[in-house]
C-alpha cells in the first residue's frame, strides 16, 4: 500500500489552510468593516431618537398649588365660639368663627337711635321754618299798623293834635318793628338754607341724615363681620391656634383655609425648555405620593416673568462679577380632576410631561 493511500492528514490540513483565501475576505479585513458598521448603526439610532424626541418636555420642579386664605376679620373682639375643627371640610358660607356680638349690637342700637333722632330733628326744622314765616307775617302786620299810626301822627303834629313825644314814640316804634321784620326774615332764610333751600325736602336726602345713616351702616358692618364665613369651600387648618375667650385683634390671622376646588400645578421649567411650550398644550401629571396614577391636564398660562423678578433681593447683573444663570419661568397647569382620583394637596411634588407637538428636523442641527 502506498503512502498517499495510508496518510491523508497533510492534504486535509492544506485544504483548511487555503479556505479563507478561496472565500475572498480575510479575517483582518472583516474586523474593520464590522466596527465601522456598528458605529454607523449607533449614529443612525441616536439621530433617529433625536429627531423623534424633543416633543415632550419633562419638568420635575413642579408642585401642587391651591387657593388658600388666612381667615381674619377687620374688627376686634372676644372669640365666642369656633364651630369647626382641624382638617374639617367646609362649604362656602359655613360659619368658621364667631366673636362676641354684644358690643356690636349695642353700637348698632346707639347709631340707630341717633339716626331716628336726627329724623325728628330735621322734621322739626321744617316745622320751625314754617313758624318763622308766620312770625314774619305777624310782624309785618304790626309794622303796617305802626306805619299807619306814624303817618297819622305826622299829619296831626303840625296842627298840634298830638304831642311831640307821641310823634317820636310812633316813629321809634315804626323803626323797631321794621328792624324786627328784617331780623325774622334773616332767621327764616338761615333755616331755609339748613333745609337745602327746599322747605318740603325729604329729610332722608339731607346730609345730617346721611351721616347718621352711615354710622348705622358701619355699626351693622362691624356686627356682620363679627361672624366669619368661609369665602370658598375647602379644608380648615391650624384651627387650634384660636380658642373661645381669647381676644382677637382686627386683621389678626385666626387660621387657614385651603381650597379643595381651585387646585392647579405650578411648574418651574428652565427658560431653555420653554421654546415650544404654549397655552393649551396637553400635560400628563404624576404625583410622587401616588405612583402609577396619571392626571390629564393642560397648560393654562405661562408667566410673563421669571421667578426671580419679584424676589425680595433680585439679582444685580450690573456688577463686574456677573455670572449667567439659567432662569426658571413659572407655568400654570390646569388639572382635570375626575371622580375617584386621589386628593391633591397643596405642596405635593409633581412631574409634568408637556406634549408640545413639536417634531425636530435636520435643520435643527444647523
Amino acid at each position: 500500500m502506498s503512502q498517499s493511500a495510508t496518510s491523508p492528514g497533510p492534504r486535509i490540513a492544506n485544504r483548511v489552510a487555503d479556505a479563507p483565501v478561496r472565500s475572498g475576505i480575510s479575517r483582518s479585513a472583516l474586523r474593520p468593516i464590522l466596527m465601522l458598521g456598528g458605529i454607523v448603526a449607533v449614529i443612525a439610532a441616536a439621530a433617529g431618537y433625536w429627531i423623534s424626541g424633543g416633543r415632550v418636555v419633562s419638568i420635575d420642579d413642579a408642585y401642587v398649588r391651591a387657593a388658600k386664605e388666612v381667615i381674619a376679620t377687620d374688627v376686634s373682639g372676644i372669640v365666642a365660639s369656633v364651630p369647626v375643627h382641624e382638617g374639617q371640610l367646609v362649604l362656602q358660607g359655613d360659619v368658621l368663627l364667631r366673636l362676641d356680638t354684644r358690643p356690636f349690637e349695642i353700637a348698632l342700637a346707639g347709631a340707630t337711635a341717633a339716626r331716628d333722632g336726627m329724623v325728628s330733628t330735621l322734621n322739626a326744622m321744617k316745622l320751625d321754618y314754617k313758624r318763622m314765616l308766620r312770625d314774619v307775617e305777624v310782624k309785618e302786620a304790626q309794622l303796617a299798623s305802626d306805619q299807619a299810626s306814624f303817618q297819622r301822627y305826622a299829619g296831626l303834629i303840625k296842627s298840634g293834635g298830638v304831642t311831640r313825644a307821641d310823634y317820636d314814640n310812633a316813629r321809634f316804634q315804626l323803626m323797631a318793628d321794621t328792624q324786627a321784620v328784617e331780623a325774622l326774615k334773616v332767621t327764616a332764610a338761615v333755616q331755609l338754607a339748613r333745609l337745602s333751600g327746599n322747605p318740603e325736602i325729604d329729610v332722608r336726602t339731607m346730609s345730617d341724615y346721611l351721616q347718621a345713616q352711615a354710622k348705622v351702616d358701619e355699626a351693622q358692618r362691624q356686627l356682620d363681620h363679627a361672624v366669619i364665613h368661609a369665602p370658598f369651600s375647602g379644608i380648615v387648618t391650624q384651627v387650634e391656634s384660636v380658642q373661645p375667650g381669647m381676644f382677637l385683634g382686627a386683621a389678626t390671622a385666626a387660621f387657614g383655609l385651603v381650597s379643595t376646588e381651585r387646585v392647579w400645578v405650578e411648574a418651574n421649567p428652565k427658560e431653555t425648555e420653554l421654546t415650544h411650550v404654549k397655552p393649551g398644550d396637553p400635560v400628563d401629571l404624576t404625583v410622587d405620593t401616588y405612583p402609577g396614577v396619571t392626571w390629564k391636564a393642560e397648560v393654562e398660562s405661562i408667566a410673563p416673568n421669571s421667578g426671580s423678578e419679584f424676589s425680595v433681593l433680585p439679582a444685580q447683573n450690573t456688577s463686574g462679577n456677573w455670572v449667567k444663570v439659567v432662569q426658571r419661568i413659572p407655568v400654570r397647569i390646569k388639572v382635570e380632576h375626575k371622580d375617584g382620583d386621589p386628593d391633591l394637596r397643596a405642596g405635593m411634588s409633581v412631574i409634568a410631561d408637556i406634549d408640545t407637538g413639536h417634531r425636530r428636523t435636520w435643520r435643527d442641527l444647523f
